[in-house]
């Protein structure tokens, strides 16, 4: 049996280890950002099939530059590690189901 979850980012040093397996939705977000609250319940549903880690750039401001976000949400794709796809703004459950 698979759980998939929502983690929240609360060390820059688990980042890779956390990715590294698997299908993995990255939410680049900030709690300013309304757009990325209205985004929380479109993650919520995509969190039954994948897992969801959330990343508060103004927190972890070296992720943002080195991924080079420059919009919040940001919702990047990655599988095994691996950078795979991304969508800015927000955006249906289907348009970041389509993007594996």
């Amino acid at each position: 049996m698979v759980i998939w979850m929502i983690k929240i980012l609360s060390d820059i040093n688990e980042f890779e280890n956390i990715i590294k397996e698997g299908i993995w939705f990255v939410d680049f977000n900030a709690t300013w950002c309304m757009p990325c609250r209205m985004l929380e319940p479109v993650l919520d549903g995509l969190s039954n099939d994948y897992n969801v880690l959330k990343v508060d750039i103004d927190k972890f401001s070296e992720l943002a530059i080195k991924y080079e976000i420059m919009s919040v949400p940001s919702v990047f794709v990655f599988k095994d590690g691996v950078y795979v796809n991304k969508s800015i703004g927000l955006v249906s459950e289907d348009v970041l189901r389509k993007l594996i």
